[in-house]
């Protein structure tokens, strides 16, 4: 029979992992929304600190996490960019009833590396003055959904479509930007908040539906001390302060 943790390989895909293990540390593994990256290492890090215990992480994006559990890859606690998926997973038996919660409330940034070229109110879209335009797909990233939902509401969606560039992820919309491949691009404020320079436009939240990012512990996990307490410190006042640092609102 393959092993859990060959399993586990199996569905990694790209993956960045955080900690070693140590000598009876538990560790839990955990897929994590691509925007989440950074609070999450840091979150891992004072976890670590805190309790001995070792999260595993893995970033990518939500729509294809929740495909690979589908399927068996044994992650033992999911955070997703959306409620929406956490909310299927419940549904599906793939999540432990009860057991889901907001963990951060996401905001959505229009970014250029070109100081000047996004005003503060996002008019660079209506003027088209620029080539490619990088979003997440939003078939799989909920932030993809969110700057779909925002040109539809200010009204360029049909007049800029063309131009759209889609990432797998909002760490790849991210990517297009920073390498030029795109001179503006939709995505997450916990990306860019400590970037100097540039230009960008802090989308208003009632241009799009919120970006609940909702934590939900898998059955696979269901019996792990390091996944519960993980969740537990997730909703603690140390991980609050680190997702408020990155520019997340906190419940």
């Amino acid at each position: 029979m393959i092993s859990r943790r060959l399993l586990y390989l199996a569905f990694l895909g790209p993956v960045l992992v955080f900690g070693a293990p140590q000598a009876r540390a538990a560790e839990t593994h955990v897929a994590v929304a691509a925007n989440f990256t950074d609070p999450a290492k840091e979150i891992a890090a004072a976890f670590k600190a805190s309790t001995g215990h070792i999260a595993m992480l893995s970033f990518g994006s939500s729509g294809q996490f929740y495909a690979q559990m589908s399927h068996g890859a044994p992650y033992e606690i999911f955070l997703s960019a959306d409620a929406e998926r956490p909310m299927k997973a419940e549904r599906d038996g793939l999540g432990v009833a009860g057991s889901r919660f907001t963990y951060a409330i996401g905001r959505l940034v229009l970014y250029s590396k070109t100081a000047g070229l996004v005003d503060g109110r996002g008019a660079v879209l209506a003027s088209g003055k620029f080539e490619k335009l990088a979003i997440a797909n939003p078939a799989s990233a909920p932030y993809g959904t969110a700057a779909v939902q925002t040109l539809q509401k200010i009204a360029v969606y049909h007049a800029i479509k063309s131009k759209i560039v889609m990432g797998s992820s909002i760490a790849q919309a991210y990517q297009f930007v920073d390498t030029g491949a795109a001179e503006i691009g939709f995505v997450a404020l916990s990306q860019v908040i400590n970037v100097k320079g540039g230009s960008r436009w802090l989308v208003p939240n009632a241009d799009h539906a919120p970006i609940d990012q909702q934590a939900i512990l898998l059955k696979v996990g269901e019996d792990n001390p390091a996944a519960k307490a993980f969740l537990v410190f997730l909703k603690g006042p140390t991980a609050a302060a680190i997702i408020q640092k990155y520019g997340y609102d906190v419940r």
